[in-house]
């Protein structure tokens, strides 16, 4: 007898360790969540909306950067970099009206 109360003693102490491991992993908010499909969607989108604008909003602070960059290195009328920048702007030049390189 002794025996199986020792043996329900260990299992009550492994269930409830399962349990707080569950509680953890907040499985139960998260088949929840499964179990409405339009607020899962919804999240989704707000989701990928927001990565869409930082990721836009990050790209535009960079590509700034670089053609500030390349501004500062225009001005300062490097032999090599010069003719580089000159040769961008004239093949953005001839695409904007239009032609082919």
């Amino acid at each position: 007898m002794k025996r199986l109360r020792n043996s329900l003693d260990a299992l009550e102490k492994r269930l409830q360790k399962l349990t707080a491991q569950m509680e953890r992993t907040q499985i139960a908010d998260y088949v929840q969540l499964l179990n409405r499909p339009f607020s899962l969607m919804w999240r989704n989108v707000l989701g990928g909306l927001s990565r869409g604008v930082g990721i836009a909003i990050g790209f535009t602070i960079f590509a700034s950067t670089i053609l500030y960059i390349l501004q500062l290195l225009g001005a300062l009328n490097l032999p090599i970099i010069g003719d580089y920048i000159a040769d961008i702007v004239r093949i953005v030049q001839h695409q904007l009206e239009g032609k082919t390189y």
